[in-house]
């Protein structure tokens, strides 16, 4: 267990004052959610806002998804205070959840929806990590948010990684669904309306998506505001489950979730930035209204969608409901090189969200080493040679035992290009490249399901 307060060294901040529609050059992209994560964001409920009934309600889901990521990445926990730390520390060993992998940060937070107003993390074109910091404004000023506002400027403080300060626009993290490949879906009503941008055009706005999260394609559908508390945040109905297959529900479960016929069709025949089409995997929502833990019937279904991918887990929120076991059959067989893990959020969702929105992912540095190794395993990863390489490159690994080893390439939008599987024993690889373009190259080293190396890597032709 680690504890992290506020340290007070100098940080690159650019702040940006305006926004217009002429700049279009990529200078930051945001890899995609399957990307290797260094470790995973929350913020733990608190009974400030809502009363004293919240946290005892919502702890034993954040304690699920805690204890379900923690053996995979850091989990990194922001507490209200040094008060609100004890109960977090004590509600995790009383279920037996190791803290080893576990870090707290004391931060007073309004809510629990990291997803939304946490730090947004991004490569630099230099392959360094940096935070986003949009502007939050509660969902368009429906709850109070100055607390979590700030969280992204204190997180940046905290670990030492610079922020570039977009607070001229708001931006939440459950309003975008994007590929890491340069696609982005989303819903007007939870960005372009005027309760969130009423001073920046949409022109405006994707331009800057362009140039901060190298978004180069958007599809928009219209959406519906003032249906909910995040006017159709779009990862309630729309998830991009990698860089080439979008999970979503079928007409009609999309017509209950109030998406119009011809946004239907705008998901269904949904292409890429360079125009191949999308595979499509539907889920269904909950075949009954929502029961919480404690009998009040929310009078509505509950999606599968908003669900989160963790390194070696992908976490899918469940209902006690007869669909529940279909959607993680179905979701699970999306992810063949990570378990599927149902985590109840009954109680949360009858504040408005799922796993999606209580999450939020930190890439790891594309020049990172020296990550944790699973249990009982050690081994190290070599730099490949040559480096740089133009036609094929060897990768060189050593590990005790016989464990399952996989090789991920990524390139520098943080999409997966390769994945390699040696032979049990078997201590390198040979790379062919003679698919890959010109550029810098993340490789990373997984030991049974689980990223624990990587290096960089460059080809030129």
């Amino acid at each position: 267990m680690h504890i992290k307060h506020l340290n007070l060294h100098l940080l690159i901040i650019l702040t940006i004052t305006s926004l217009t529609a002429s700049a279009q050059t990529i200078e930051y992209t945001m890899p995609e959610e399957t990307s290797p994560h260094e470790g995973t964001w929350i913020q733990w409920p608190h009974n400030n806002l809502y009363g004293p009934w919240y946290r005892a309600d919502l702890t034993p889901t954040f304690v699920a998804m805690t204890n379900a990521l923690e053996s995979g990445e850091k989990v990194h926990i922001i507490a209200y205070d040094n008060t609100e730390l004890d109960f977090i520390t004590n509600a995790l060993s009383s279920a037996s959840v190791p803290l080893s992998n576990i870090d707290f940060y004391i931060h007073e937070t309004d809510d629990v929806w990291s997803r939304d107003n946490g730090p947004m993390f991004v490569y630099d074109q230099n392959n360094d990590l940096i935070i986003l910091d949009w502007g939050f404004n509660g969902w368009g000023d429906d709850t109070p948010y100055s607390k979590c506002d700030i969280i992204p400027q204190s997180i940046s403080a905290d670990i030492g990684i610079p922020r570039v300060d977009l607070s001229v626009m708001v931006l939440e993290g459950g309003a975008i669904e994007h590929d890491g490949n340069g696609t982005m879906m989303a819903t007007r009503s939870s960005i372009t309306h005027s309760s969130r941008n009423p001073s920046l055009t949409e022109a405006q706005i994707e331009d800057t998506l362009t140039t901060y999260m190298g978004i180069t394609k958007f599809i928009w559908l219209d959406g519906v505001y003032g249906l909910d508390i995040t006017d159709m945040h779009i990862d309630g109905f729309v998830k991009f489950a990698n860089d080439s297959t979008i999970i979503t529900m079928d007409s009609t479960d999309l017509d209950y979730w109030y998406v119009s016929a011809a946004e239907m069709e705008i998901i269904y025949t949904a292409t890429n930035a360079v125009g191949d089409p999308y595979e499509i995997v539907i889920v269904p929502l909950t075949q009954n209204n929502v029961l919480t833990t404690y009998g009040n019937d929310l009078g509505y279904k509950g999606s599968y969608c908003n669900y989160y991918i963790g390194n070696d887990v992908v976490l899918v929120p469940t209902y006690n409901d007869p669909n529940d076991a279909t959607a993680l059959s179905i979701i699970q067989g999306v992810y063949s090189n990570r378990t599927v893990v149902g985590i109840d959020v009954r109680d949360m969702y009858e504040y408005g969200g799922m796993i999606h929105c209580v999450t939020q992912q930190q890439p790891i540095a594309l020049n990172a080493t020296g990550l944790s190794e699973p249990r009982g395993v050690k081994s190290s990863f070599l730099q490949n040679s040559p480096n740089p390489f133009s036609t094929s490159t060897t990768i060189t690994f050593s590990m005790d035992g016989n464990p399952s080893v996989t090789i991920d390439i990524y390139n520098a939008l943080g999409a997966k290009t390769q994945s390699i599987s040696p032979s049990k024993g078997q201590r390198s690889v040979v790379l062919d490249a003679s698919n890959l373009a010109n550029g810098i190259y993340l490789y990373s080293l997984s030991i049974n399901g689980k990223v624990v190396d990587s290096r960089k890597m460059s080809v030129i032709k």
